[in-house]
């Protein structure tokens, strides 16, 4: 018998149904995958309202300013444990060399690719003009060094630095 002339299954109505809904039963399942995926790794935003964000602009250029007249001399050590454990020490002297004491020093580790990885490292004074602190759960790689001062709820000084801890 000639391939040609053997009857074939007949396409009906019914089967191009099942077709076109299996087809898009598979576009919207993939679709709502990767847009589950991408929620879900979003980081957030840098700022709620860049409006707020602007308004205080004038401030922080302000801050910036009186920083730089005070000619501080901060020196930051950071050291990451095999553990995780991270490690930070700051040391402190005004322009003359006479060491910062009394001063709320707060340091934060941020991830420049996802804000949830940042980590809080609480300061204490332990001798003149020395602060320590440390975090847990610091990954390998890049991080972002938030360092800030404040006295009487006015900062002092504020310093972003990418580090790399191994």
């Amino acid at each position: 018998m000639n391939r040609s002339t053997i009857p074939g299954r007949p396409i009906t109505g019914r089967t191009v149904l099942v077709a076109m809904v299996a087809f898009f039963a598979v576009v919207i399942g993939v679709n709502m995958l990767m847009m589950k995926l991408a929620i879900d790794t979003l980081p957030g935003t840098d700022v709620d309202s860049a409006y707020r964000a602007s308004l205080a602009y004038e401030s922080e250029i302000k801050a910036a300013h009186d920083q730089n007249l005070r000619e501080w001399q901060v020196n930051v050590h950071i050291e990451r444990h095999a553990d995780g454990q991270a490690t930070l020490r700051v040391d402190a002297h005004d322009k003359s060399g006479v060491p910062l004491r009394g001063l709320v020093f707060s340091g934060r580790l941020e991830r420049p690719t996802d804000k949830r990885a940042d980590r809080l490292i609480v300061l204490a004074e332990g001798e003149s003009g020395t602060y320590r602190g440390s975090t847990s759960d610091v990954t390998p790689g890049q991080w972002d060094l938030v360092l800030e001062s404040d006295t009487a709820g006015k900062r002092m000084f504020l310093s972003k630095n990418r580090v790399l801890l191994n």
